[in-house]
């Protein structure tokens, strides 16, 4: 009898110290620390490229790509939108 009366008190005071170190469910659903750089790395590096290639007169970054290089530059910039929607 008294060891159940033991076990319920060792588990009740367990239940309680472990509810100050609970964990948010939203600690599971957070981004890695490198996430937000990366995202805002790829709209910075896209939106260089395009300004880069207009200022250049078109001969830079790559003359050879022409007018692809708004593209490249859109699309590097699209990734790091698409990042976004996942940013918690």
């Amino acid at each position: 009898m008294s060891s159940d009366k033991s076990i319920e008190k060792a588990s009740a005071a367990k239940s309680r110290s472990a509810k100050g170190k609970e964990r948010s469910p939203h600690d599971d659903q957070r981004n890695p620390v490198w996430f937000k750089p990366v995202m805002f790395g790829f709209m910075l590096v896209g939106f260089l490229w395009v300004i880069v290639y207009y200022i250049s007169g078109t001969t830079l970054p790559l003359p050879q790509l022409g007018s692809w290089n708004i593209v490249i530059g859109f699309g590097v910039m699209f990734i790091g939108f698409i990042m976004t929607t996942r940013w918690k």
